[in-house]
């Protein structure tokens, strides 16, 4: 069946017939084998005349393919179509934008061929003009806030009017009045909160020297200067630092959540000008690539043309300093190139939306049901009445007199219900710090199916700690980290006291020791050569702050910088590697200073060993492993490390057989293992591998292939030194909260940004994956074939987690977005890395498409705005990464432990009070609806109110607004209980608004006079009644508990 799928999209605009063989001879599956399951595409005949494009359109668009007619337009098809008309007028008068390339001509910004976007923030969602307007939209696309206002200016006809015109008026007012104020307050905070943001002062270089200009005023080719943890303000191209090695760090946590210092390179033409100002006395010019969502990637040209010849450079994403990233070391000078709208940050930022809980929607829905009823019981009055006189007057009239089945106190009670509900989450002493932003979805934290977690500050402390050292015979714990220290302490000792074994000597005994058999090592040399492995094999760079000048200005020069061990802070672009180098000088080995060209140890006694760096091989996601080359100036030895993932290291070492089964101990402990390996090199082994590295690296065609197999070359039979061992620390109580949710019937996806083999390993440490579970790496793919082939190995898999990259998931969701989404719902856990914020959002919205079930994000850095936002319920957590999730969360916490209790507790109650109250004053209103029928087919079907003024609407607001109020404090079972059986929780998905009997009800009716009220023939009639009303009610829900008691009865005895 699956050979006879074409995998390639058609372009013919012809109808094709689908089993049609003599056609389908043209699409050839060479390279699939024909044994494959059947894989169910969602693909018509129609499906296939589509472009690429399309096909992520398609399931949804069949699914909306429905007929559409009168019942459709009237319950709920004209806010559709009248919705669809304001966003088609909305795009006619304010057209997108086309994103174009540009050339950008140093400080120049008045040669700009195009006007480009301010560089203003905004995240408001009304101004002065649309706040009343998009205000009163919202409130009013709903049936129920929509069907108040038409019974109440139905009270504007004499013929109509049944009472006073402040009796409907008057509750419809406190609703609107009491949303505008809570709307303008939010929208003068977010105004605040941007007019902070964009008057930030930043240093612009001009003709004239440096003017302090505002962040929103900066122009496409202005160069602008940054100082020290200052924030950039736009997207710019790196020109210059103040840094002697033309390179600077910069902190990405509010882009893409990683906390990892980014190393940025300035562009070499503009760094070596002699003088800042000379950059005004080149003609030169940036091209750059047009604006896009990628943040890894950029592509562009530097060009200076006042040279002969000229100067290019091209330019990539390591030249580049995106907005929002914060400078971490010294002060940089860029050009502008992107603005505003156009920035990485802001084209990765969805805007928020209102949201609206599904509590409030099922409301929605049931009014429009009682409506029905309301419009049918009055068809039958003026039936039976004969469709006499102006019938359809009094059709109208009877419609506004059993206006009350629908009654607006429900707006009222609860909106002030969620209110209660929020001070309440706020109170709460044992999840301190929480804070409610948005109060009009308390319900949802109860309904909740899905849970989207960030994972670098959200689950884990992103804290690494160096925890194992194994060296195949011997492993070393943290209570065993001593000997270690003593062995190097020896090691370097012995060498200190052997001055005889000089530079002179050390060439003779390298070819000696190289030619000699191998013979076993003892233990302390092998720790002293896996301690220097570690310390060398890294792209940590230490840091020394400098000393302030007596004129406040930072002194350069290196007589005036603190080199102590206590003025030393590492950094690098992974947390693990600066673990690894913080515990070599734990250890006695410590990384004292680094260039592009050398780097110095300084050994327990002092000495420093200065190493030169002849090459280095980065990491990346493909080979998993990092190497370095150096020489050791002191021996001239050169010696090739790599270190590098399990998985990339074993085909390279020699033969063992502890190193696969160690490496899963340590990963079912939840450390992340580095192995590492040394190669020792001959000079003319190097000066061989030098000579074809760089005929390689000169190659036009297929440069990085050759490249790679010339460092492979070197990659053969090395010596495996040791296993490392590193622990990502978790926030406190992730374990048990996880576990909570999972018993609470919650599933969990993990979506980052960070690598795949990091987000494995906490997915294991944090017990999001069981350690007897099975976890299937969904492969890299780049075409509908692969994707297909990797969805039916994947379908044959059961009960397993899925770990899925950003680059795949993409490509799947392009061809076979159903498919997927419907595999992975039914995988227990499901992992997500290397996501950017705009996939984050993405697949949130794809969980509410397919699924239809709540959905609930939590995240602590910027990159999880948008995940935060496109989420049924945000909840932001206050971390090292700053505070833009909490703002834009709906529920902001302060540790992650304490989303148990905010769902578990607060959760379910506000949910299953809320519904109570819901079905109390609908019931509330249906028996005074009831009395007016009652009343009105005794008096000849009369459409005459059965109490006037003032009373009815009092009766249905403030006489009865306390006890019904009441019930926002009702509680089914203790809080200590509901976090003990999370199954509580789980039981809230199978119910649906009305799921008890009908509350108890007591009816005063025909008040009128105090006097009469208080007389004992009205006490001891209206006792009566309510005895013989309460006692059957009593009676049911007496037999309900005996034969069908609820799930916390037993936990309450």
């Amino acid at each position: 069946m699956a050979d006879s799928i074409p995998l390639d999209p058609m372009r013919n605009s012809r109808k094709i017939t689908y089993y049609n063989s003599a056609r389908l001879s043209r699409y050839s599956l060479e390279d699939e084998p024909s044994n494959l399951d059947e894989m169910p595409l969602m693909m018509s005949e129609e499906g296939f005349e589509n472009d690429e494009g399309d096909y992520q359109t398609l399931p949804r668009a069949r699914v909306n393919q429905r007929h559409r007619g009168l019942g459709w337009f009237l319950l709920g098809g004209w806010k559709v179509l009248c919705g669809s008309c304001c966003n088609c007028l909305a795009r006619t008068c304010r057209r997108k934008k086309e994103l174009k390339a540009r050339t950008v001509w140093l400080g120049c910004p008045e040669k700009c061929e195009e006007k480009y976007p301010r560089n203003a923030i905004k995240n408001q969602k009304y101004n002065i003009i649309t706040f009343v307007p998009g205000v009163l939209y919202q409130q009013f696309k709903f049936f129920l806030n929509l069907y108040f206002l038409v019974v109440a200016c139905s009270q504007f006809f004499p013929s109509l009017k049944i009472g006073y015109l402040y009796t409907y008026w008057a509750p419809l007012g406190f609703v609107l009045t009491v949303t505008m104020v809570r709307e303008a307050v939010d929208e003068m905070r977010r105004y605040q909160r941007d007019k902070e943001m964009n008057s930030q002062l930043y240093s612009k270089l001009t003709m004239r020297g440096k003017i302090q200009v505002k962040s929103s005023d900066i122009q496409v080719g202005d160069l602008i200067i940054v100082e020290k943890n200052q924030r950039i303000p736009a997207d710019m191209i790196f020109l210059r630092t103040s840094e002697k090695n033309g390179a600077c760090f910069i902190r990405t946590d509010q882009l893409d959540g990683e906390t990892d210092w980014k190393l940025k390179v300035a562009v070499s033409c503009t760094q070596r000008l002699p003088a800042l100002g000379d950059l005004f006395s080149i003609r030169a010019y940036v091209y750059a690539q047009q604006p896009q969502l990628d943040i890894h990637s950029f592509e562009g040209n530097f060009t200076r043309e006042d040279t002969d010849p000229q100067i290019h450079e091209s330019l990539s994403i390591e030249n580049t300093l995106w907005a929002s990233t914060v400078v971490a070391s010294g002060t940089v000078i860029g050009v502008v190139i992107y603005t505003g709208k156009e920035t990485r940050s802001v084209l990765n930022t969805s805007y928020a939306k209102n949201k609206v809980g599904l509590l409030d929607l099922e409301l929605n829905h049931l009014t429009k049901a009682l409506f029905l009823a309301q419009v049918v019981l009055a068809i039958v009055m003026v039936a039976l009445q004969g469709f006499v006189g102006p019938w359809f007057r009094n059709l109208f009239r009877f419609v506004v007199l059993f206006s009350y089945i629908i009654p607006i106190s429900l707006r009222v009670n609860l909106d002030m219900g969620k209110s209660a509900y929020g001070w309440m989450i706020m109170k709460d002493e044992h999840i301190p710090g929480t804070v409610v932003r948005t109060s009009t979805i308390p319900e949802e934290l109860g309904r909740l199916v899905y849970l989207l977690t960030d994972k670098t500050g959200t689950l884990t402390q992103n804290e690494m700690i160096f925890k194992r050292l194994h060296l195949g015979t011997v492993s070393y714990g943290t209570d065993t980290m001593d000997e270690i220290q003593s062995h190097i302490a020896q090691s370097y000792a012995q060498v200190v006291s052997q001055p005889s074994n000089g530079i002179g000597g050390s060439t003779p005994h390298r070819k000696s020791a190289a030619a000699a058999p191998k013979v076993r090592k003892s233990v302390s040399s092998r720790i002293n050569e896996a301690v220097k492995a570690i310390a060398l094999c890294h792209n940590v760079t230490p840091v020394y702050e400098s000393r302030a000048g007596v004129n406040g200005e930072t002194e350069t020069a290196e007589a005036d910088q603190d080199f102590s061990d206590d003025n030393r802070t590492y950094q690098a672009s992974s947390p693990d590697e600066v673990a690894l180098v913080r515990w070599t000088e734990s250890v006695g080995l410590t990384l004292v200073n680094r260039d592009l060209s050398s780097l110095q140890l300084r050994t327990p006694s002092g000495q420093i060993l200065t190493f030169c760096i002849l090459q280095i091989f980065p990491f990346t996601s493909e080979n998993k492993r990092m190497g370095i080359i150096v020489r050791e100036e002191s021996t001239g030895d050169i010696a090739f490390y790599m270190k590098g993932a399990d998985v990339a290291m074993a085909s390279i070492v020699q033969y063992n057989d502890w190193l696969e089964e160690e490496c899963g101990n340590m990963a079912r402990e939840g450390l992340r293992t580095l192995v590492v390996a040394k190669k020792c090199l001959s000079e003319e082994q190097y000066q061989d591998f030098e000579n074809r590295y760089n005929q390689a690296k000169l190659s036009i065609h297929d440069r990085a292939l050759k490249v790679a197999a010339v460092v492979e070359s070197l990659e053969r039979e090395m010596d495996l030194l040791c296993l490392t061992g590193v622990e990502d620390q978790l926030q406190a109580d992730v374990r048990p909260t996880l576990e909570l949710l999972r018993n609470a019937g919650i599933k969990i996806w993990m979506i980052t940004g960070d690598k795949l083999e990091t987000a494995t390993c906490i997915a294991k440490s944090s017990h999001l994956v069981s350690r007897n579970q099975d976890i299937h790496v969904f492969k890299p793919v780049s075409s509908r074939g692969e994707a297909h082939l990797e969805l039916n190995a994947f379908r044959r898999k059961h009960d397993c987690a899925l770990v899925v990259s950003g680059d795949s998931l993409e490509v799947c969701l392009r061809y076979y977005e159903h498919e997927f989404v419907e595999l992975a719902c039914q995988c227990p856990a499901v992992v997500c890395c290397r996501c950017s914020p705009t996939q984050k959002a993405q697949i949130v919205k794809l969980l509410q498409q397919h699924t239809a079930n709540r959905t609930c994000a939590i995240g602590d850095g910027g990159n999880d705005v948008s995940m935060i936002q496109a989420a049924d319920c945000g909840i932001g957590i206050e971390g090292k990464e700053g505070k833009q999730a909490s703002l834009a969360a709906d529920f902001s916490i302060t540790q992650f432990k304490h989303i148990g209790r905010l769902l578990m507790v607060h959760g379910r109650n506000s949910y299953k009070r809320s519904a109570a109250l819901g079905q109390f004053v609908m019931h509330r209103g249906m028996i005074i609806s009831a009395m007016q029928a009652v009343f009105s087919s005794i008096f000849y079907f009369a459409s005459v109110p059965l109490y006037q003024g003032f009373l009815m609407v009092g009766y249905a607001t403030i006489y009865t607004m306390f006890p019904v109020f009441s019930l926002v404090l009702d509680q089914d079972v203790k809080p200590e209980m509901a976090l003990l059986y999370p199954e509580l929780y789980k039981d809230l998905t199978k119910y649906v608004l009305f799921w008890d009997n009908p509350s108890d009800v007591v009816v005063l009716s025909s008040v009128s006079h105090l006097s009469f009220i208080t007389t004992q023939a009205f006490l001891w009639k209206v006792s009566a009644i309510t005895l013989v009303s309460c006692l059957p009610l009593y009676i049911i829900k007496y037999l309900k508990r005996k034969f069908s008691p609820p799930s916390y009865s037993k936990l309450s005895s």
